[in-house]
């Protein structure tokens, strides 16, 4: 018998596509003043900023005063030491300090390198030699990307059900922002390295899946995103010193403090916190519906018309989402597992 189970972890991750969706049109709007390498270094550096911050109010092996969703004072409900109902009990969490060995600080490292230094290039210099048709048709394959990785590693057994979804959620894709795509020949260029990032991303998301296991999603997003910012930062040194910052308006910072703040910090952490609780495939499917919530607030926000494809490719995009919470109902007493 099967289900269509949610759980908060997917209310957090319908919170986490909607700031992304939002962050689009800002992003675009701020990236008329400040060119891309400056604007990405800041909002990396102050996102990380904030990372470090909060890690420096946690505990070592205790939850912090501030909670996930509640403010100081006790856990707020439904978090008990730090954990959800949909946590595995040996799970660290969310908002906790651990001693982290030599080994695993060599891991965060290079997951910082590959999931924040050299995607951010891929992702910024892809998309400035291709069109964003060709990008998000190809970001869009991101949950096949996870799910082949997480089937080859061993994480998660991928069902029938999961590759519909997927193959659904990439239809969708096409439908809502990917019909001018058009891969290959001018783009060729970009589109390549929209792949490495696409690839990049994959690595980075199922690779730390072993590192959630012993440390908190606060920390592995943290030090890695620090860590990953180091080398973007020297990369782009020149070019912010040669920036007459003088001619920024204050609508323009508010973006870039926008970007650093929520769809860096609080998305980020909503995805490895997602990660951690309900596993890899079914986390990347969630990213599939940012291209919704930028539909809906270009609809809402700036009256632009709903055309009978996009709508087709949202209804797509949904339907495949929930086709992945599709899940075996266990027996009474047996246990649930740990992941799907």
């Amino acid at each position: 018998m099967t289900r269509l189970r949610f759980s908060s972890s997917d209310g957090l991750l319908l919170l986490m596509t909607t700031i992304w969706g939002v962050n689009y049109s800002i992003v675009k709007v701020a990236l008329r003043e400040i060119p891309p390498l400056p604007f990405n270094s800041l909002r990396l550096g102050m996102a990380s900023l904030l990372f470090l911050l909060t890690l420096a109010l946690c505990r070592r092996g205790l939850t912090p005063t501030i909670g996930l969703r509640g403010s100081t004072g006790s856990p707020p409900p439904g978090l008990v030491e730090g954990r959800t109902s949909d946590c595995p009990a040996s799970a660290p969490p969310v908002f906790q300090r651990s001693r982290i060995n030599p080994r695993d600080w060599l891991l965060i490292a290079g997951f910082g390198l590959i999931g924040h230094f050299v995607y951010q290039l891929c992702f910024l210099f892809g998309l400035d030699r291709t069109t964003v048709a060709n990008s998000s048709l190809i970001l869009g394959c991101s949950p096949v990307v996870v799910a082949l990785l997480s089937a080859a590693v061993g994480h998660e057994r991928v069902r029938p059900l999961h590759w519909a979804g997927v193959a659904l959620s990439v239809a969708g894709i096409y439908f809502v922002v990917g019909r001018g795509a058009r891969i290959g020949g001018e783009s060729l260029a970009g589109d390549v390295l929209t792949i490495c990032g696409l690839v990049c991303w994959g690595v980075y998301t199922v690779g730390a899946k072993g590192l959630l296991d012993r440390h908190s999603p606060l920390e592995v997003t943290g030090y890695s995103m620090a860590i990953g910012t180091i080398p973007y930062a020297l990369l782009s040194a020149g070019e912010m010193r040669a920036f007459d910052w003088s001619r920024v308006q204050v609508q323009t910072w508010m973006a870039l403090v926008f970007s650093a703040v929520f769809a860096l910090f609080v998305a980020y952490l909503i995805w490895y916190a997602a990660v951690q609780r309900i596993g890899n495939v079914r986390t990347a499917m969630c990213s599939n519906v940012t291209p919704v919530a930028a539909l809906a607030v270009a609809v809402l926000w700036l009256g632009e018309r709903l055309t009978i494809d996009e709508v087709a490719g949202a209804i797509a995009i949904l339907t495949g989402m929930a086709l992945t919470r599709l899940v075996p109902v266990p027996p009474a007493r047996a246990i649930a597992p740990a992941e799907e």
